[in-house]
């Protein structure tokens, strides 16, 4: 059984996709975020469930390319690279557009929101979508703060104000998932996000709770045992042991689950040892 993608509330990894107030989008969804993990097996492809409150219970075996899915079937690959090899690597062009368009054909005709985004404690990213999935994108990417801030006719536009602005001092076009990690469990700097958005005039803003109660930052690990206590954009994390947890889902991608859960030594957070 082989992990090929996984799914958040939010956002999906699946082996099938490749005013000025402050107010959570979507304020429904605000709070503990569902997902969980598709599996392979003979060619059926089986969705583990992993929201709130699940038990995970799986361990970690041998880990290879993901293959692919088409229609629903797995299919299989035994290249050892992971999570993906380059037969099965599909890299979406648009993430990497500056204005000049890297397709054969422009197909980015709808309307863009450009947005800033905040990451506990003071990273600061400026990031580009489609208007109608802004508050998606958003939670997708584990954002603590975040604002739009421009709308434009097409993506081609909002790509190249997206450049200009990114290659300034204070902000970023990508934030990696062990920077996201440093800020689980701290709260944003608001002195410096404030002094951001007083530089432009917010369209919105946002401010987003995912429900983790986390008082400190949670160990980073590669596992797939224990309670689950939330996602954070794609981060799953899990307590286990009395400690807490952060797993990168796509980390994930590709290992084979056994039944036998290792009892191996894991790193512990400070909060096993009680007070």
């Amino acid at each position: 059984m082989q992990v090929v993608g996984y799914e958040t509330d939010v956002a999906s990894g699946s082996p099938e996709a490749d005013g000025d107030s402050e107010r959570a989008p979507n304020a429904e969804a605000d709070g503990p975020i569902g997902g969980g993990l598709y599996v392979a097996s003979g060619g059926t492809v089986d969705f583990v469930d992993a929201g709130p409150g699940a038990e995970l219970a799986f361990g970690l075996g041998e880990r290879r390319c993901a293959g692919t899915v088409h229609e629903g079937d797995h299919v299989a690959c035994d290249a050892p690279d992971a999570p993906y090899c380059d037969d099965h690597s599909h890299v979406w062009v648009c993430a990497r557009c500056t204005g000049t368009c890297l397709k054969d054909e422009m197909d980015c005709h709808e309307t863009h929101a450009m947005y800033l985004a905040a990451f506990a404690p003071d990273v600061l990213k400026v990031g580009v979508t489609r208007e109608w999935r802004l508050g998606t994108r958003l939670r997708e990417q584990g954002a603590d703060r975040a604002a739009h801030i421009r709308t434009f006719p097409n993506g081609r536009i909002a790509r190249e104000v997206e450049a200009e602005l990114a290659a300034g001092e204070d902000l970023v076009d990508r934030v990696r998932v062990p920077t996201k990690l440093d800020g689980f469990g701290r709260s944003v700097d608001e002195a410096a996000w404030e002094a951001l958005l007083d530089r432009f005039e917010p369209i919105e803003r946002f401010a987003f709770d995912y429900g983790l109660d986390l008082d400190e930052r949670p160990v980073a690990e590669t596992m797939a045992a224990g309670t689950v206590r939330g996602w954070k954009g794609r981060v799953i994390v899990l307590d286990r042991g009395g400690s807490t947890y952060a797993v990168d889902a796509r980390d994930l991608v590709g290992y084979e689950l056994t039944d036998a859960v290792p009892e191996r030594e894991l790193q512990s957070s400070l909060g096993a040892f009680g007070g």
